[in-house]
């Protein structure tokens, strides 16, 4: 009943312009209405946690030139969980993970910001074809974030 619904709302669904977007790179794969789950532990300036669970809808695409995931909780507004060119370097705070049970991210949140502690992850829950991860250029990732995603994935207004 729930997938009928967000289906409806379009809630978890990949956004046009992102659409045209994945389609001119080329797409290897895309998953629309995947189920994502957010767990966060430990402390954010308006929340404290020792093991928020959070359930949500998104959309993970894999396409020729790179990764990108989107989270949604409202009907047409899908928020942007990664979006990273293959070819970007690979540092930051953000790690993520392809692998056939789908897209992992996560991250020591102190890294990105010095007023956090804990650990944020996301899981979109998707198989991934093995035929689809081996034309992949990497299946691990990793990625610099602002607090404000912190904030955002966890559920609080980001105040600088």
């Amino acid at each position: 009943m729930a997938l009928i619904l967000r289906k409806l709302m379009h809630i978890g669904a990949l956004p046009e312009g992102l659409r045209a977007e994945a389609e001119a790179e080329g797409i290897l794969f895309l998953a629309e209405y995947v189920p994502v789950t957010r767990r966060f532990t430990g402390t954010i300036p308006g929340k404290r946690s020792t093991g928020s669970v959070a359930s949500y809808a998104g959309a993970l695409v894999l396409t020729n030139y790179r990764a990108l995931a989107t989270m949604s909780t409202l009907p047409m507004l899908a928020g942007r969980s990664i979006d990273q060119p293959w070819s970007a370097p690979q540092i930051g705070a953000m790690h993520a993970e392809l692998d056939p049970s789908g897209l992992t991210l996560t991250a020591d949140v102190a890294e990105i910001d010095r007023r956090c502690h804990g650990h944020l992850s996301l899981h979109y829950k998707t198989a991934i074809p093995d035929e689809v991860l081996s034309q992949l250029p990497r299946r691990t990732m990793a990625f610099d974030v602002g607090p404000e995603y912190v904030f955002r994935a966890v559920g609080v207004p980001y105040h600088p």
